[in-house]
Protein backbone atom coordinates (compact mmCIF):
# COMPACT_ATOMS: atom_id res chain seq x y z
CA UNK A 1 0.00 0.00 0.00
CA UNK A 2 1.08 3.11 -1.18
CA UNK A 3 0.12 6.38 1.55
CA UNK A 4 0.99 9.85 2.14
CA UNK A 5 0.46 12.32 4.08
CA UNK A 6 -0.41 15.97 2.03
CA UNK A 7 0.08 18.93 2.65
CA UNK A 8 -2.26 21.85 2.28
CA UNK A 9 0.73 23.44 -0.28
CA UNK A 10 -0.23 20.78 -2.78
CA UNK A 11 -4.03 20.98 -2.86
CA UNK A 12 -3.32 25.01 -3.19
CA UNK A 13 -1.38 24.40 -6.20
CA UNK A 14 -3.87 22.50 -8.02
CA UNK A 15 -6.84 24.50 -7.18
CA UNK A 16 -4.76 27.56 -8.61
CA UNK A 17 -3.99 25.67 -11.38
CA UNK A 18 -0.11 26.74 -10.73
CA UNK A 19 2.71 25.59 -12.80
CA UNK A 20 2.70 21.35 -12.69
CA UNK A 21 -0.63 21.34 -10.92
CA UNK A 22 -2.16 18.45 -13.49
CA UNK A 23 1.37 16.49 -13.12
CA UNK A 24 1.37 16.99 -8.84
CA UNK A 25 -2.59 15.87 -9.25
CA UNK A 26 -1.62 12.37 -11.57
CA UNK A 27 1.21 12.23 -8.60
CA UNK A 28 -1.24 11.91 -5.97
CA UNK A 29 -3.09 9.55 -7.76
CA UNK A 30 -0.75 7.12 -7.67
CA UNK A 31 -1.11 7.13 -3.83
CA UNK A 32 -4.06 4.25 -2.83
CA UNK A 33 -4.64 6.67 0.32
CA UNK A 34 -3.85 10.03 1.03
CA UNK A 35 -4.01 11.18 4.64
CA UNK A 36 -4.08 14.84 6.18
CA UNK A 37 -4.77 16.78 8.97
CA UNK A 38 -8.79 18.32 8.74
CA UNK A 39 -6.72 22.06 9.33
CA UNK A 40 -5.71 21.41 5.39
CA UNK A 41 -9.32 21.96 4.71
CA UNK A 42 -9.64 25.25 6.70
CA UNK A 43 -6.42 26.34 5.12
CA UNK A 44 -7.43 25.27 1.25
CA UNK A 45 -10.93 27.12 1.56
CA UNK A 46 -9.38 30.30 3.05
CA UNK A 47 -6.60 30.79 0.13
CA UNK A 48 -10.06 29.95 -1.78
CA UNK A 49 -12.05 32.83 -0.41
CA UNK A 50 -8.62 34.90 -0.71
CA UNK A 51 -7.79 34.56 -4.10
CA UNK A 52 -12.08 34.99 -4.48
CA UNK A 53 -12.22 31.40 -6.19
CA UNK A 54 -16.08 30.32 -5.87
CA UNK A 55 -15.20 26.56 -7.22
CA UNK A 56 -16.46 23.97 -4.49
CA UNK A 57 -13.14 22.18 -3.12
CA UNK A 58 -15.07 19.61 -2.11
CA UNK A 59 -13.62 17.31 -5.07
CA UNK A 60 -9.96 17.84 -4.12
CA UNK A 61 -10.70 17.06 -0.38
CA UNK A 62 -12.70 13.53 -1.35
CA UNK A 63 -10.42 11.22 -1.07
CA UNK A 64 -8.25 12.15 1.82
CA UNK A 65 -8.66 9.98 4.99
CA UNK A 66 -8.63 12.46 7.37
CA UNK A 67 -6.85 12.00 11.05
CA UNK A 68 -8.53 13.46 14.51
CA UNK A 69 -5.27 13.13 17.19
CA UNK A 70 -7.39 12.15 20.28
CA UNK A 71 -4.11 13.76 22.35
CA UNK A 72 -1.64 16.25 22.61
CA UNK A 73 1.37 16.54 19.73
CA UNK A 74 3.33 17.84 22.27
CA UNK A 75 5.69 14.95 21.80
CA UNK A 76 5.65 14.71 17.64
CA UNK A 77 6.42 19.02 18.40
CA UNK A 78 9.19 18.49 20.10
CA UNK A 79 11.30 15.69 18.09
CA UNK A 80 10.44 18.19 14.82
CA UNK A 81 11.68 21.44 17.00
CA UNK A 82 15.01 19.36 17.50
CA UNK A 83 15.56 19.06 13.58
CA UNK A 84 14.78 22.67 12.35
CA UNK A 85 12.31 25.62 12.91
CA UNK A 86 8.95 25.27 11.09
CA UNK A 87 6.03 27.74 11.22
CA UNK A 88 2.98 26.64 12.84
CA UNK A 89 0.63 25.11 10.35
CA UNK A 90 3.55 23.20 8.37
CA UNK A 91 4.45 21.82 12.24
CA UNK A 92 0.90 20.98 12.89
CA UNK A 93 0.47 19.01 9.13
CA UNK A 94 4.22 17.43 10.49
CA UNK A 95 3.50 16.73 14.08
CA UNK A 96 0.14 14.99 12.58
CA UNK A 97 1.99 12.81 10.00
CA UNK A 98 4.69 11.03 13.10
CA UNK A 99 1.04 10.75 15.28
CA UNK A 100 0.27 9.19 12.17
CA UNK A 101 2.56 7.17 10.97
CA UNK A 102 5.55 7.12 14.03
CA UNK A 103 7.56 5.28 12.21
CA UNK A 104 7.76 7.29 9.43
CA UNK A 105 7.07 4.78 6.43
CA UNK A 106 4.67 7.11 4.50
CA UNK A 107 5.41 9.86 2.20
CA UNK A 108 4.99 13.73 3.26
CA UNK A 109 4.17 15.59 0.96
CA UNK A 110 4.51 19.61 0.22
CA UNK A 111 5.35 22.34 -1.73
CA UNK A 112 6.84 24.26 0.64
CA UNK A 113 10.97 23.59 0.73
CA UNK A 114 11.37 24.08 4.45
CA UNK A 115 8.66 22.07 5.27
CA UNK A 116 9.73 19.27 2.89
CA UNK A 117 13.47 19.65 4.27
CA UNK A 118 12.53 19.25 7.87
CA UNK A 119 9.82 16.03 6.51
CA UNK A 120 13.17 14.59 5.26
CA UNK A 121 15.25 15.32 7.69
CA UNK A 122 12.43 13.39 10.22
CA UNK A 123 12.70 10.41 7.93
CA UNK A 124 9.89 10.94 6.06
CA UNK A 125 9.91 10.07 2.15
CA UNK A 126 8.28 11.77 -0.74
Amino acid sequence: MKAAYIDTSCLVAIALSEPGATRLARSLRSYDHLLASNLLEAELRSVLHRERITKDPSPLLAGIHWAYPDRSLTAEMTTIQKVGYVRGADLWHLAVALFIDPEREIHFLTLDDRQREVSRQLGFGG
